[in-house]
């Protein structure tokens, strides 16, 4: 599997996600929508991205009760999704309902779990009371997901290569990409796009880099080459 990138549409209105695919090349398969944009706009955001054509992350990081992510996973899978985040720390018995349901559906969406989120830092574990690093904290909830039945992994491209040792045949999507010496925003663990793919990343996820950039194609471009680059 070649890797993928998927442009994160971090932005509020149905408005401005149509002039952002539209700045967009057709190159680009892949769209993320978040909790911003999905709240704000409700299911019909997806809309536009299926009349084109696109595949969609649809990345609400679920973690609730059991029964609840099921029907989540259910009705999110109704709207043609591909892909889509739950929390590996909602433990087992949530995540292997979340992965039951997507094998259930017509057209199952790939499921992936969050390990840590890459906004978090060491410092903040200890805040949390959790006394594992981030990379022990990675291996642990990977392997409680992987073995639950979910597809893959949201990680950092730093925990990457140890996630992709450990799990051959997992899909391992990273945030946090950034061009070289580009501005990291609120993000900790950032990496570029060819350390990602040379750590084993099967989808990379770029967002305001490209976004916000002058001309969103050539940022989207320059992406595809770093990861052409690094295969």
């Amino acid at each position: 599997m070649n890797p993928a990138l998927i442009v994160a549409l971090d932005v509020s209105t149905a408005r401005e996600m149509e002039e952002a695919l539209d700045r967009l090349p057709d190159t680009i398969e892949w769209y993320k929508v978040g909790l911003e944009l999905f709240c704000a706009e409700g299911p019909s955001i997806l809309d536009p991205l299926k009349q084109r054509n696109k595949k969609i992350f649809l990345d609400l990081k679920l973690h609730d009760i059991p029964r609840t992510v099921e029907n989540a996973v259910k009705t999110a899978a109704s709207h043609g999704v591909n892909l889509m985040t739950v929390h590996a720390i909602g433990g087992r018995a949530m995540l292997e309902a979340a992965a039951e349901a997507a094998r259930a559906c017509p057209n199952p969406p790939k499921l992936v779990a969050v390990t840590t989120l890459t906004s978090l830092s060491q410092e903040d574990f200890s805040d949390l009371g959790i006394t594992r690093t981030v990379s022990e904290q990675a291996l642990a909830l990977g392997e409680l997901a992987i073995s639950s039945g979910i597809d893959g992994l949201v990680t950092s491209a730093h925990e990457a290569g140890a996630l992709r040792k450990k799990f051959p045949q997992a899909l391992l999507v990273t945030p946090g990409i950034r061009m070289p010496g580009g501005d990291i925003g609120d993000q900790k663990r950032v990496a570029t796009p060819a350390f990602a793919v040379q750590q084993g990343a099967t989808h990379l996820v770029v967002g305001r880099p490209i976004l916000q950039a002058e001309d969103p194609a050539t940022a989207a471009n320059a992406v595809f080459t770093d990861i052409k680059n690094a295969l």
